[in-house]
């Protein structure tokens, strides 16, 4: 008789869970609470997987031999309370995915910069040619990858979320780029369960993996001080010349035992320190697995990051417009102000999420010519750049919002749309936002370049 899994939530998480149970010979049951989007039950319907949608059948569910649950269900749901008093196992996607691959692992976290690590990290293996694959936050899910091919390597962005439900998961090589204060309301508003939830990157890790993180960060680097770390432990800095990965002030230097090298930023196509932290952690994870020094390099002029990260829209009269849209807190927009040194046009605004605007308060004085308040309720910022930035405009119209941009700017400047904040005042989403930035910007130079 085969084993029972139950999956609950069939997003691209839970489906690819079915998937991959189904290939393996159990019997499955796909339970939603919600609506299953059309694309995830045609996949259901076409392996004759049975599912609900909009109920969680709790005799169905409790019948479980195992259960996998969607990385958005939080532990102190009801059906996962119920299932524990049972002494059903409850697992995540991503430690169902890892028990079936056969290949290695580098694995990804942290509050800002695992997505442009994740894909520089899948790119340069990809272009030193590794039989790798990308999954997890960015891409597809790690189950549904095993479930459809083998690789050698598996690149996986992974957000504390998806920890929060691994037991056994244990990476060949795993990245922390760092951590800030965030997604508080899933952790009783406690910073040291998030740290923790985190941290679980390296609990099953052993003295034979590699951990590679940002070692110049407060918070990690005071919880590297006082955690027992089995893994080899590989330090980035950028301001620790003695750490064997760090940055001189001109080039990044890479030395692992007697291999040293070294990169300089100009050799990539990424912008502003934070992606100096992005690319040695990746750099360092690609070369342990064994890619040559030659090969990153040539990977490395090659990059493109996910759009809405630093995105260079249209250069338009020598105004160059930047899309940074995914930047919905305060920690994102210090590395986006600190990629700059030309004067800048800042688009700031929309949902507040409790910033503390102090944290930018003296790289926006210096550079910041003209704030735009892009929201519904522009108050706070408002006030509190009163009397540091020289001129502030607002608008809730993205097309009104790039033609007072262009008329604030001078050739030289950017027009940088770094908002501090969730867009669901105005947009669906972060991408919603900057895709219609960006088609409000090429529009305009399409206006400008034709009359």
């Amino acid at each position: 008789m085969s084993k029972k899994i139950v999956i609950l939530g069939a997003g691209e998480s839970g489906t690819g869970a079915a998937l991959l149970a189904k290939a393996k010979g159990f019997e499955v049951f796909v339970s939603d609470q919600g609506t299953i989007k059309e694309n995830y039950k045609r996949e259901l319907e076409v392996l004759k997987i049975p599912f609900e949608e909009g109920v969680h059948t709790a005799d169905r569910i409790l019948a479980a031999d195992l259960i996998i649950k969607s990385p958005g269900i939080p532990d102190k749901a009801e059906v996962i309370r119920q299932a524990k008093a049972k002494s059903i196992e409850v697992i995540d996607e991503l430690e169902f995915g890892f028990r079936h691959l056969t290949g290695k692992v580098i694995a990804i976290t942290g509050t800002n910069g695992k997505t442009t690590t994740t894909l520089l990290t899948f790119h340069l293996l990809k272009a030193a040619g590794f039989n790798v694959a990308l999954a997890g936050n960015v891409g597809e899910s790690l189950a549904r990858k095993v479930a459809t091919a083998a690789h050698d390597w598996y690149v996986i962005e992974i957000s504390s979320f998806q920890l929060d439900g691994t037991t056994t998961f244990r990476p060949e090589i795993g990245i922390l780029t760092n951590i800030t204060p965030d997604h508080l309301d899933r952790y009783e508003y406690k910073l040291e369960n998030y740290v923790n939830s985190k941290f679980r990157l390296v609990s099953s890790m052993t003295a034979q993996n590699k951990f590679i993180y940002y070692k110049d960060d407060a918070i990690v680097g005071a919880e590297i001080s006082k955690r027992t770390v089995a893994p080899i432990k590989v330090p980035v800095s950028l301001t620790d010349y003695t750490c064997p990965i760090h940055f001189d002030g001109t080039k990044m230097v890479f030395q692992f035992g007697a291999d040293v090298f070294m990169l300089s930023q100009a050799e990539t196509t990424l912008k502003g320190p934070h992606n100096l932290i992005n690319t040695m952690a990746a750099v360092s994870a690609v070369y342990l697995a064994g890619a040559s020094v030659s090969s990153i390099k040539a990977g490395l002029s090659t990059f493109k990051n996910a759009p809405h990260r630093l995105e260079t829209i249209a250069i338009i009269d020598g105004v160059e417009f930047v899309n940074d849209s995914k930047a919905t807190n305060v920690d994102s927009v210090v590395y986006a102000l600190g990629s700059y040194t030309q004067p800048l046009i800042w688009i700031a605004g929309g949902i507040d999420k409790g910033n503390d605007y102090s944290l930018i308060k003296q790289d926006v004085q210096q550079k910041v010519k003209t704030l735009i308040c892009l929201g519904k309720d522009n108050q706070k910022l408002k006030t509190f750049f009163e009397h540091v930035v020289p001129e502030i405009k607002e608008t809730q119209t993205v097309k009104e919002l790039v033609r007072l941009a262009m008329e604030s700017a001078r050739k030289g400047d950017v027009v940088l749309l770094s908002p501090a904040c969730a867009s669901f005042d105005l947009f669906k989403n972060y991408e919603d936002r900057g895709n219609q930035f960006r088609d409000a910007v090429l529009e305009l130079k399409k206006e400008l370049e034709t009359t």
